[in-house]
């Protein structure tokens, strides 16, 4: 049986990889002017798929998870749009099918894993599915030198009164 790494053995996890290197591919091909633009951002996005799946899986409630698993994705997605920019830009040729194939592969993958993970709802038992915490409509107070007319009742805890502001807040 051979050993099990984590968020290594996700099929999604290495595409990504795959992705990573070849956007740090593309990158040694860059001319000098895209050093400052191009460069730093590939580096970024490429990386960002990657970690973000690493980081996603290391969540415990599912839906955490999968908020990194959807910027992972962006990430991906920035990335493709790099590889077509340096294409356009005449930076590569005859690339770009092959890195199109290769992202959105990933992202396919990616897609599959999220919808894996949808369904498992992890966490739900143990901190429950809806929200946690809700604020109740509080009433404001206001000074009365800067209301002229104050006719409502006055909070005991301050002797300030109390002021209501028109409208539903619930």
């Amino acid at each position: 049986m051979a050993e099990q790494r984590g968020f290594e053995d996700l099929e999604c996890y290495q595409l990504a990889l795959q992705v990573m290197q070849e956007a740090y591919a593309v990158i040694r091909k860059l001319p000098p002017q895209e050093r400052y633009n191009l460069d730093p951002q590939m580096r970024k996005c490429s990386v960002s798929g990657v970690q973000n799946i690493a980081e996603g899986y290391g969540r415990y409630h599912y839906l955490d998870s999968i908020r990194f698993f959807y910027i992972a994705r962006g990430s991906l997605a920035e990335t493709l749009s790099a590889f077509v920019v340096c294409d356009t830009l005449g930076y590569t040729s005859g690339e770009l099918s092959r890195q199109r194939d290769l992202g959105h592969q990933a992202i396919r993958s990616l897609n599959g894993y999220i919808r894996y993970v949808r369904t498992q709802k992890q966490g739900q038992q143990e901190y429950g599915n809806g929200p946690v915490l809700r604020e109740s409509p509080r009433p404001y107070h206001v000074f009365p030198d800067l209301v002229e007319n104050h006719e409502g009742e006055d909070d005991p805890s301050t002797n300030l009164p109390i002021y209501s502001l028109p409208g539903d807040f619930t």
